[in-house]
């Protein structure tokens, strides 16, 4: 039933987003404005039933337990606040708030598409792997910065004084380091002197080995994290249930004891070996094999 209202939930966010873009167009508009407002208020029906749902369960978690605080710190959260603006929108003329001066207002339906992270998958992957290269990132992220202001000012030395227009400060620089540096390249500024060519060369090479930094790390942090979760999914040999951590199946069955089928060992004449298995229990995970006693003969 759950996976059944994820899915439902999911494909309403995905024909919001749908609805939001074919809704720009004017023709489209024009003919089918009727359904697409019905449309809309179907879905903010829903989005506001899930959403009082949610804010008014969250005290069975025993992060948000207090009956007020607890429901306030759930709605400061991101994820809440996203569902918030998510069907606020819709509210705004009945408050007197006129959505012709507040158009962009309507826009923030788009944002619908971020509710789509609580129930797929790969979305939290995306967010598990920012997480766990939050490090790098800002490193990375420091460097071009820091790059970006550097090439803007030495530019800015070589070319103002023959393009004060194009380069009449270091902030209006900046667009044209941005532009270089990731390679785009719009044309609307380019530098004429032969320090300023050279050193646009070296930004531009600079620009593709920089740019390349972050992308590596995010691929091999994906890499990571689909390797550690195929290590998760472990299968239990014997109750065949799964062992991944986190899944609710995992909870019961990793605190399940199993009684494998061993067979009998024969034990030497003293009867040492025998005993010597009996006494060494065998774990797999929190599972634990109980070796059977070995009969006599």
């Amino acid at each position: 039933m759950s996976r059944t209202f994820d899915v439902a939930i999911l494909t309403l966010i995905l024909l919001n987003v749908v609805a939001v873009i074919v809704g720009s167009v004017r023709s489209i508009e024009q003919r089918w404005g009727a359904f697409l407002d019905a449309f809309e208020t179907l879905s903010v029906v829903v989005f506001t039933a899930e959403y009082a749902a949610r804010l008014w369960s969250c005290t069975a978690d025993p992060r948000f337990r207090s009956r007020f605080l607890g429901r306030a710190r759930f709605a400061s959260r991101i994820m809440s606040i996203i569902d918030l603006i998510a069907f606020l929108p819709f509210y705004l003329p009945f408050l007197g708030i006129d959505l012709r001066s507040l158009r962009v207002l309507r826009l923030l339906r788009v944002l619908r598409v971020a509710k789509a992270a609580r129930y797929c998958s790969p979305l939290n992957l995306i967010k598990q792997v920012f997480q766990s290269k939050k490090e790098e990132l800002v490193l990375t992220s420091g460097l071009l910065g820091l790059l970006l202001v550097v090439s803007s000012t030495v530019l800015y030395c070589c070319e103002n004084a023959v393009q004060p227009e194009a380069y009449s400060s270091i902030p209006a620089t900046m667009w044209w380091a941005v532009a270089t540096l990731t390679t785009v390249g719009y044309g609307d500024m380019y530098p004429v002197t032969l320090a300023g060519k050279l050193l646009a060369g070296l930004i531009a090479v600079f620009g593709i080995g920089m740019f390349a930094l972050p992308t590596g790390i995010l691929g091999a942090g994906f890499v990571e994290a689909i390797q550690k979760r195929k290590e998760l999914e472990l299968v239990c040999p014997h109750c065949g249930k799964s062992l991944a951590a986190g899944s609710r199946e995992s909870h019961v069955s990793y605190h399940t004891e199993t009684t494998a089928s061993i067979p009998a060992v024969e034990a030497d004449a003293d009867g040492s070996r025998a005993a010597d298995i009996r006494s060494r229990p065998t774990p797999i995970g929190r599972h634990t094999l109980r070796w059977p006693a070995a009969g006599p003969g």
